[in-house]
């Protein structure tokens, strides 16, 4: 992560006549301006990106990452993700089905997917049926969902 500041004005930093610091000095922390993040996907730090150079499936891994971290420092009981897995790979779909596995007892998990590597180390699945313009929730088997989301990319 790195900090961002903000351009610092012409005097700012300066000591007054008297030797002691200027009281217009803006404190560094008040002169952040947000946060960026640079990353490197080889652990080489010659090539580290910014965000906006990134893929949707990069982009999704940074922000799983970070909140997989915080989890870890600071966890809340429990993360409702939205097809958190859309715009990645099936391996990295993998590796994020296995890190919330591995997650599951500190917290609890609720994923909507349409691929199969999520359901996989799922315990629970719920299907939704749209039917008479209404949505109707209801329990699913591990087979069920994985019949829905195999037929979901065969027809999608």
């Amino acid at each position: 992560m790195v900090m961002k500041k903000g351009v610092r004005q012409e005097g700012e930093g300066s000591s007054d006549e008297d030797g002691g610091a200027d009281s217009s000095v803006i404190p560094d922390v008040e002169r952040f301006i947000g946060v960026g993040i640079r990353v490197s996907f080889t652990g080489d730090s010659a090539d580290m990106r910014d965000m906006n150079q990134l893929s949707g499936g990069q982009k999704s891994l940074v922000a799983l990452t970070l909140i997989f971290a915080i989890q870890k420092c600071d966890p809340a009981p429990f993360y409702l993700f939205d097809e958190i897995d859309a715009a990645l790979d099936a391996q990295y779909r993998k590796a994020v089905a296995d890190m919330i596995r591995d997650l599951k007892s500190e917290a609890q998990f609720i994923t909507t997917t349409f691929r199969p590597e999520l359901l996989e180390s799922a315990e629970k699945f719920y299907g939704v049926k749209f039917r008479n313009k209404v949505s109707h929730i209801e329990c699913v088997t591990k087979g069920e969902a994985l019949d829905f989301v195999e037929d979901d990319q065969t027809h999608g």
